[in-house]
């Protein structure tokens, strides 16, 4: 006997999409950091690193914060005094979380006449138990800003996805890892779902029309999988994709898989992208764990992109491309070899809220 079709309103249904990053900001997200499980031995240093990203940011848009308490936005508001950054460009939200990698947990816009927010239901990855507060975040924001709120769902049960796990070009195309979200034993997000109805779920609740996909991420990727490390488009027919170059590099073959794949692609109108390639910088580690360092985990935001750099030769070679790639704002970097030590970086940390 056939399932009974849903008759749930999708976005998609209702002329909702989710816009390209560099398409016109009202405000970032952001989440205080406070969880130093995150940062071993190097938490003391991240409160600085937030200070640099929202100073950069706030030059050309307005900051939503979330934090626990009185005394979160007291220290934060400490810390961004000191890097000479103009508080009133900061809106300090109470909210509870489990962390703050807000990419991730925060609400995820999407537009026609007026934004929306969707709720996919953040489920810690698939790995970590404490995710519950975190979970809450698009409906504070919904309630917060007077937004309509979508449950995504698939066959009556929650969809779940990242918004580190999926990358737009705001014109109908998304590409995501097979890794991340179709792998069928490791951090699996939506059980029982196969690749037909998981395509299904993100053109209804994203408004996307055409699905790419790659097959993994780098070595050390503690989300299996997020296309924010690997793979990002810089316009709507121009994308940047990592390569490894050293042939004994544990990142060399995944990301050459990679490579063998991107020539399938064809955008929402047929046509083929540019694919530009973004160097790998030297391997990190934490305690002999390899980190998932990349350069394709930048943040386009109003007055600049902001880029993270490991104190490595490449930094200059990757800030020189995404520099002449992005013409129409400053292409600056942001040291992030503490921050990495998270298993994330500066993309991980943000969500966009489109005008």
């Amino acid at each position: 006997m056939p399932k009974p079709t849903s008759r749930v309103v999708t976005p998609a249904a209702l002329g909702f999409s989710m816009p390209a990053e560099w398409d016109r900001h009202e405000a970032t997200w952001l989440g205080w950091p406070h969880n130093a499980s995150d940062w071993p031995g190097k938490f003391e240093t991240i409160p600085w690193v937030y200070g640099e990203m929202a100073r950069k940011i706030s030059e050309g848009e307005r900051i939503y914060l979330l934090v626990r308490h009185k005394a979160d936005e007291n220290f934060a508001r400490r810390i961004f005094k000191r890097v000479g950054m103009d508080t009133r460009r900061i809106r300090f939200v109470t909210c509870p979380t489990n962390r703050g990698w807000t990419r991730d947990t925060g609400p995820i816009f999407v537009k026609n006449t007026e934004t929306a927010i969707v709720h996919f239901h953040f489920n810690g990855w698939a790995k970590y138990n404490n995710w519950r507060k975190d979970t809450t975040v698009p409906e504070f924001a919904a309630r917060l800003l007077c937004k309509k709120l979508f449950h995504a769902e698939s066959n009556g049960n929650p969809f779940v996805i990242e918004g580190g796990g999926i990358e737009l070009n705001g014109c109908g195309t998304l590409i995501s890892t097979e890794e991340c979200y179709l792998h069928p034993k490791i951090q699996v997000r939506n059980p029982g779902l196969g690749k037909n109805e998981i395509e299904t779920a993100l053109k209804n609740y994203l408004g996307v029309k055409n699905i790419f996909w790659l097959a993994k991420g780098p070595v050390g990727d503690d989300t299996h999988g997020h296309i924010d490390d690997i793979c990002r488009f810089v316009n709507a027919k121009t994308l940047v994709l990592v390569r490894e170059k050293n042939p004994r590099d544990a990142n060399y073959r995944p990301l050459a898989e990679n490579w063998d794949r991107i020539g399938d692609l064809r955008l929402q109108d047929g046509a083929r992208p540019q694919v530009v390639a973004l160097p790998m910088p030297a391997p990190l580690y934490l305690d002999r764990r390899r980190l998932p360092a990349s350069y394709a985990n930048f943040y386009i935001a109003n007055a600049a992109v902001i880029v993270p750099t490991f104190n490595d030769p490449n930094d200059r070679v990757a800030l020189g491309i995404l520099g002449e790639l992005f013409s129409d704002r400053p292409v600056v970097g942001v040291h992030a070899v503490d921050l990495v030590w998270g298993f994330g970086s500066l993309h991980c940390l943000t969500q966009q809220q489109p005008v």
